[in-house]
Order: structure tokens, then sequence, then C-alpha cells
């Protein structure tokens, strides 16, 4: 295995461990924490899904750069793994999130805020991007043993 495809494999697998650990656990456990308030949690929630947001655009630029000094960023099938979660996180950024925050800054000053889907969308880009970037990872480390 070569180290392009070592720090790539490492890259990937430790972004899926960020998206498990944050989306899928911290987002509704802070909730169960004695003495957490509803606005408290989201203030908690917007400062850690904010931090995640910038390590995922610091992962996707790690294998991005290892991808083109690995192989020059051809566009084959296997990429297409990594540009859903791309394309997914660029979602994320300039409307999901964004629309989020302004949810949760209008609960934390006790405003009533209307039912919404966008927490139902971001749950399922979270569930894309974890399966497409299994996958991606799988491939590539088949691709690098062989």
């Amino acid at each position: 295995m070569n180290s392009n495809h070592a720090i790539m494999l490492a890259v990937i697998f430790l972004w899926l461990g960020f998206v498990g650990a944050i989306s899928f656990m911290e987002a509704w456990l802070k909730f169960r924490a004695p003495g957490i308030t509803l606005p408290m949690g989201l203030g908690i929630g917007r400062l850690v899904f904010h931090a995640l947001n910038i390590m995922e655009w610091l992962f996707l630029v790690v294998i991005l750069i290892n991808l083109y000094f690995n192989q020059g960023l051809s566009f084959r099938t296997m990429d297409v793994w990594l540009a859903i979660p791309a394309l997914i996180l660029i979602l994320q950024t300039v409307w999901v999130l964004p629309v989020l925050d302004s949810r949760a800054e209008l609960h934390i000053q006790g405003m009533e805020v209307p039912p919404s889907k966008i927490h139902f969308i971001y749950v399922l880009f979270e569930i894309i991007k974890v399966g497409c970037l299994f996958t991606f990872g799988i491939q590539l480390f088949k691709k690098s043993t062989i």
C-alpha cells in the first residue's frame, strides 16, 4: 500500500468516525444530560456542528490533494462515492446549516419556530454521506491491497 492510499484511508475512516460520533450520537445525547435546557443544547449543537463542518472540509481537501498527487484527479466510477459526499457537504454548508442555525437562534431567543423537515434532510444527507464514504473507503482499501 502506498503512502497516499494510507493517508486517504485514514482520513476517510476518521471522517466517518467524526460524522458517526457527532451526528448520530452527540446530537441527541446532549439533550438527555442533566441540566441541559433546549437553548443550551442548541447552543452547544451549533458550536459542535460548525466545528464538524470545518473538519469535514479539511478531510475532503486532504483526500482531494492525495487523489491529485496519486492519480491526477481523474473521474472514475469509484470517485462517484467521493463526489456525492462532497456535494452533500456543499449543500450542508450553504443551505442546511444556515437554516438550522437560524432556527436554533429563534429557539434560543424564546421565539416560536414553525415545524420544518430540515432536520430530516440533514439526517438523510448524513446517512447518504456515511454510506458513500464507507463504500469509497472499502473500494480504495481493496484497490490498495491488490
